[in-house]
């Protein structure tokens, strides 16, 4: 008698265990069809820039720099950003060739 109140027990935990598990399965279900779903809609680029946005700016650490290191950052950068202009300065002065008016000759 003792066996047979055992195993139902065991029988009755084992389905409660299963109903249990189907039912996540359908939420786990639920909450993917809910995902494509999402992804499958067209977004406004404006939109996703902006998303993008947030989960940069929040993974973003502010430096903690010293006043001089940041002065130092501050002019390599400057620095940089002027020999980029000079580039792209040269570079369109190159592809428009001689200019009218322009009195030196090509060597």
């Amino acid at each position: 008698m003792k066996k047979v109140k055992s195993l139902t027990k065991k029988i009755r935990r084992l389905e409660a265990r299963l109903k249990k598990g189907e039912q996540k399965l359908a939420k786990l279900k639920q909450k993917l069809g809910a995902e494509t779903r999402a992804a499958a809609k067209p977004k406004s680029k404006s939109a996703a820039r902006g998303k993008k946005a947030g989960k940069a700016s929040a993974s973003k650490r502010k430096l903690n720099l010293t006043p001089e290191r940041r002065a130092q950052l501050a002019a390599a950068m400057k620095a940089r950003w002027a020999a980029k202009r000079a580039a792209a300065g040269t570079n369109t002065q190159q592809s428009l060739g001689p200019q009218p008016g322009d009195t030196s000759q090509p060597q």
